[in-house]
């Protein structure tokens, strides 16, 4: 063969393997997608305080190892920055909680891809307030009547309209300025309560039987202000409404997914356990498509 003609024919066959390697190089990319550099921000629903083993690095937010952003993490291979904290209010998004804990949002950047949070529920202390509140009725009235709902009327719900739902949409929107690429997923709570009375009950979550319906529709007022601020800041929101119905904190160990006021079995009541972090973190996948 020709010199010439020879070198025609490695230069084409330099030029296929070439190709062919660009071609491979594309296709494991495509194959191999980036991990995805979520950030998990909230309250002890996120941070699965109560739930064991407790993450170390930081004892005062309650943190467990176990809450639903590790359950989420470890199913997507995502790489999980977990600044969720026990107690968390709106206003910790952009303060710090405690001395040596920055602001939740400093955890943000352009470089974030996933958001996942639960917050509001401590705005006004209205989850610790209504139950302790609730309680405290519960068992002085034997568990008759409604002597919560008497006695607070629409007090809870007035915190709720008035302070809590214009705090989430302004923490929302601190979220998105902050991670202006990222997908943002706004959870839901859990149902605490079933939706009336269950007699068998009383003695791990003490509510007057009136008083059960009662609080739970203040947390279906919590839940929509979440809905409604999420929607209206271009976030995700995750609905617990359906999914948790009869997970409650009256149910068996084995069901629920919130532990009750009394005789449970975790270090923190009415939050969710180990079964409700893991289910929480099912449901949020499903909900982003992420499984």
């Amino acid at each position: 063969m020709p010199k010439y003609a020879l070198r025609r024919v490695m230069t084409a066959t330099a030029a296929a393997v070439g190709t062919l390697a660009l071609g491979l190089t594309d296709a494991t990319a495509h194959a191999t997608p980036a991990a995805l550099d979520y950030v998990a921000l909230g309250d002890s629903y996120s941070a699965g305080s109560g739930v064991l083993p407790v993450d170390p690095t930081n004892l005062l937010c309650l943190r467990s190892t176990a809450n639903y952003p590790h359950v989420v993490a470890a199913a997507t291979g995502a790489r999980l920055k977990d600044v969720t904290c026990g107690a968390a209010r709106t206003s910790d998004f952009t303060q710090a909680q405690y001395p040596g804990v920055a602001p939740q949002v400093d955890a943000l950047g352009d470089g974030t891809d996933l958001v996942t949070l639960t917050i509001g529920g401590n705005d006004n202390g209205t989850f610790i307030n209504a139950i302790t509140a609730c309680g405290t009725a519960g068992v002085l009235s034997g568990g008759k009547g409604s002597p919560c709902k008497d006695k607070h009327g629409t007090s809870f719900d007035d915190e709720i309209e008035n302070n809590t739902y214009p705090a989430l949409k302004a923490a929302l929107l601190d979220v998105r300025a902050k991670a202006p690429n990222a997908r943002v997923a706004a959870l839901g709570y859990p149902w605490i309560t079933p939706a009336a009375a269950d007699p068998s009950c009383f003695v791990k979550l003490p509510l007057a039987s009136g008083d059960v319906p009662y609080l739970r529709a203040i947390q279906a007022h919590l839940n929509d202000a979440v809905r409604r601020a999420a929607e209206e800041t271009g976030t995700t929101y995750v609905d617990f409404s359906q999914v948790s119905e009869g997970h409650d904190a009256c149910e068996a160990p084995g069901t629920r997914w919130i532990e009750p006021l009394l005789f449970g079995r975790s270090l923190v009541p009415v939050h969710p356990n180990a079964l409700g972090e893991r289910r929480m973190a099912e449901h949020t996948m499903d909900v982003l498509g992420l499984n």
